[in-house]
């Protein structure tokens, strides 16, 4: 069986994505990784191709800066390196997202387990999501829970919105796929960086998005504000190896005041529920979940 993985980024130094952490966090996992690179000018092409695996293609493209509705931008990117991949099975990594170095096992046992069903497109993944620096998650109703990374490469499944995702067509229309849930964290670093480079970042983002008047209007230059966030939460756990040097360069300190949360009153009911009862109601998802029962799950795991 052959994997094939696929990220796109540009000017990923410029911006301060851990986009070499990311690559060299799929490389053992994948056959081959689709590396689609936008035009660049800060040298993000001679970092990739200093990782020195002869796994890595690397895909050049043009960013369409006119493309300003909807992130359609990320939607084609990530497209490109889904139509590269020949893999029986696709891993789609973004610029920022890593995964923890000791999970390859356990991500092939769920593709075995999914083999084995035919109404099973792919896996969902759960997701750390830090915010401020490394010592923070947001895990909120305003963070995505869970999100499909790998699936099946039938040639029918394609990139999602701004790349939030992937839905599959059939009969001309757009389907969810049916996914197995698993237990494998995808450690997610779009909020880990100087608070100056996150307003510059931010503000450039927006045009993917929004018009020129809304960006004069909605954008300025002062430092971005980590505070300005509905609730964090300590993080207990350890962070990929691959991040290890990564993390050395930070260069900002950031302390959590939780009395300047703006998070609303219906998501405080919410979450508050949520918390009682370890589960979500109400929350927007772009994926079906296959059921398995437990005696199902021992016997492919090997548990």
């Amino acid at each position: 069986m052959k994997i094939d993985g696929f990220t796109y980024v540009r000017n990923g130094i410029k911006m301060g994505y851990p986009f070499i952490s990311s690559i060299k966090s799929l490389l053992p996992l994948v056959d081959e990784m689709f590396v689609v690179l936008g035009d660049s000018d800060d040298g993000s092409k001679q970092a990739i191709q200093g990782i020195g695996s002869n796994k890595i293609i690397i895909v050049d493209t043009v960013w369409d800066e006119e493309k300003r509705k909807g992130g359609e931008i990320f939607k084609e990117q990530a497209n490109i390196g889904l139509t590269k991949a020949t893999g029986d099975w696709c891993f789609q990594i973004q610029a920022d997202e890593v995964l923890k170095e000791d999970c390859y096992d356990e991500i092939l046992k769920y593709i075995k387990i999914a083999n084995e069903f035919d109404d099973v497109d792919g896996l969902l993944f759960p997701f750390y999501h830090f915010w401020g620096d490394y010592n923070y998650i947001r895990k909120t109703r305003q963070t995505h829970a869970y999100e499909i990374r790998a699936f099946k490469n039938n040639r029918s499944v394609f990139s999602y919105k701004d790349s939030q995702g992937f839905r599959k067509l059939a009969n001309s229309k757009e389907i969810k796929l049916k996914v197995l849930k698993t237990t494998i964290p995808i450690y997610h670093y779009s909020y880990t960086r100087n608070p100056n480079l996150m307003k510059k970042k931010s503000n450039y983002f927006h045009r993917f998005w929004h018009n020129d008047n809304w960006l004069n209007d909605n954008t300025n230059d002062l430092e971005f504000d980590y505070n300005d966030v509905d609730k964090l939460q300590l993080f207990k756990g350890n962070h990929p190896e691959y991040m290890k040097d990564f993390m050395l360069s930070k260069d900002w300190d950031f302390e959590y005041d939780p009395s300047k949360s703006n998070m609303s009153v219906k998501d405080r009911i919410l979450n508050k529920i949520e918390e009682l009862i370890n589960y979500r109601p109400f929350e927007y998802k772009n994926y079906k979940i296959k059921l398995l029962s437990t005696s199902v799950l021992k016997q492919w795991r090997g548990l």
